[in-house]
């Protein structure tokens, strides 16, 4: 996204739901092979508030990581809750980049991202540039959400779309086609020279309290409109009260929580030696 259309990004919003947040990162962390560097020096793009960031350092805890994102207000909690030395004599650090231009600078033995991708434009033509910066054996992994379809953000666009919001909404959000299938990914990357595992995973997220589809979305794929309102705030309660009306009836509570499906799209590639 371009620096103006940047959304602006709440931390505390985001960790409210870091515990279903960070599952797919794990599932993506179980199926990284052993890296070949000791100690291996790894990036992860788009690390947001750090919290799985900080996971690498326990999966690597001799490791040099740097966090990158765009995020000024993401970057400050990461390093004032996980900077500096890991228990095994790393070391971790997090600095201003942005997904759709960086490039390594370094080789590095794993360029992981977290849920950043989606909201990278042509991200798949980044890929070339990012297996070059591995080391031979190196890995690229990633996992994104391929939810786009879903109610929860089908009835954004759509409200969005509408002739009262269209006008100030109109290019804001991501469309479906803003992740590929497993199935893409595996031939980009296998093109690449690599060896891929690639899936996809639909979680049945638990959530509780009241609206929580809409306050999971606050955090993420609303922030768009959140940035785009911001100067009225009347008009963005007028926004939340109709899509939150909405959301009620695509995801109706029920009385163990309100059930909450998402589905991700994963992919490991191993750099040839």
């Amino acid at each position: 996204m371009s620096a103006a259309a940047r959304p602006v990004w709440d931390p505390a919003q985001y960790l409210r739901h870091a515990g279903h947040r960070t599952r797919p990162f794990t599932d993506l962390l179980a199926r990284v092979p052993g890296l070949p560097g000791d100690p291996p020096r790894i990036a992860d793009l788009g690390c947001g508030a750090g919290n799985v960031t900080a996971l690498l350092a326990d999966r690597w805890p001799a490791a040099r990581i740097t966090g990158f994102d765009n995020a000024p207000e993401m970057l400050d909690k990461a390093r004032a809750d996980h900077e500096g030395p890991t228990r095994g004599g790393g070391r971790l650090d997090f600095a201003h980049a942005d997904a759709g231009t960086w490039t390594p600078r370094e080789p590095y033995d794993l360029i992981v991202s977290n849920a950043t991708l989606q909201w990278v434009p042509g991200h798949v033509e980044r890929f070339a540039a990012w297996i070059d910066g591995l080391v031979p054996g190196g890995v690229l992994a990633f996992q994104v959400p391929g939810n786009f379809d879903a109610p929860s953000h089908t009835l954004m666009r759509d409200l969005a779309a509408s002739p009262r919001w269209r006008d100030r909404l109109s290019g804001v959000l991501r469309h479906a086609d803003a992740v590929l299938p497993p199935e893409a990914y595996l031939d980009r990357l296998a093109a690449l020279g690599c060896a891929v595992d690639a899936w996809e995973t639909t979680y049945v997220h638990l959530l509780e309290g009241e609206d929580p589809v809409l306050d999971w979305v606050k955090g993420t794929g609303l922030r768009p409109v959140l940035t785009a309102l911001a100067d009225d705030p009347a008009a963005r309660e007028d926004f939340l009260a109709e899509y939150r009306a909405a959301l009620r009836d695509a995801y109706p509570a029920t009385a163990h929580g309100t059930p909450f499906r998402f589905r991700r799209v994963f992919a490991v590639a191993v750099k040839e030696g």
